[in-house]
């Protein structure tokens, strides 16, 4: 059975790929917005296609959905699989995604990503970031908001793991307002090593009250990045209903280096 669903899921993906690509070339041929915002809102349609097809997961968006799409927000949120990029295109608003260089790169996928804008970043280059700051300024400037995962990857063990100071500095110097946000459920959609999906009857994805950065200076990005980090270790733990300690991969690591030590 799992067999015959993920053979039509990936047919289905194909479908709405072939649909997607012309679609988007015209509107992005058409849209003189130096954000690219119309194309950009018209390219995460394609993830919300997407859930919205698999009949194995069961998507459900909660808390503060109801922002506005032109103040922009720095948003961040946990990265468990693959599938938490077209689960939180399920949010009704266009967001600038930052992702690694080499994902620009890859058919089809690589060229929507060119054509609606999102934020390349080259991982071995020295001036990254500078380069990324440069380039989410601008969508800042022009009310478009970024959107970050500050774990860098996909979480192994499910679990939270250190954040990077990236997304927390741009807020700060542009004095823009962090949006959380937490996912959960999505650790088997997308198994590695196998093309077959695993099977998600709860996928939650929960916006958090935003986080004023106007106060703040470039000292106080670590006490940024914990108070960040923070809620959405709390709200991740309830999600599950366990204590937050079972959830905090830095915890693990702590206990790690201790018995290294």
């Amino acid at each position: 059975m799992r067999t015959l669903q993920s053979a039509f899921f990936w047919v289905a993906i194909v479908f709405l790929m072939i649909i997607w690509l012309p679609l988007l070339f015209v509107i992005k041929t058409f849209d003189r917005n130096s954000t690219r915002y119309i194309t950009g809102k018209w390219f995460r349609k394609l993830g919300k296609a997407i859930t919205a097809l698999n009949p194995a997961w069961k998507v459900r968006v909660e808390g503060q959905t109801d922002f506005d799409d032109r103040k922009p927000y720095v948003m961040v949120c946990n990265h468990l699989s693959n599938a938490d990029i077209p689960v939180i295109s399920n949010l009704s608003c266009e967001m600038k995604w930052v992702s690694k260089k080499e994902l620009f790169t890859v058919p089809v996928t690589g060229w929507m990503m060119s054509w609606a804008k999102d934020i390349s970043v080259d991982r071995k280059a020295d001036n990254r970031g500078a380069a990324v700051y440069k380039q989410s300024s601008f969508f800042l400037d022009n009310d478009v908001s970024i959107i970050y995962f500050p774990e860098g990857t996909r979480s192994k063990s499910g679990k939270l793991n250190k954040f990077a100071r990236g997304a927390f500095d741009i807020a700060i110097r542009k004095k823009v307002d962090i949006l959380p946000m937490v996912i959960d459920g999505t650790q088997n959609c997308l198994p590695k090593n196998t093309w077959k999906f695993g099977k998600a009857d709860s996928i939650r994805l929960k916006v958090l009250p935003p986080i004023s950065t106007s106060d703040l200076k470039k000292d106080d990005v670590p006490a940024l990045i914990d108070t960040v980090r923070g809620v959405i270790l709390k709200e991740l733990a309830s999600m599950r209903g366990i204590p937050e300690q079972e959830v905090d991969g830095m915890v693990v690591s702590k206990s790690k280096d201790q018995v290294q030590s």
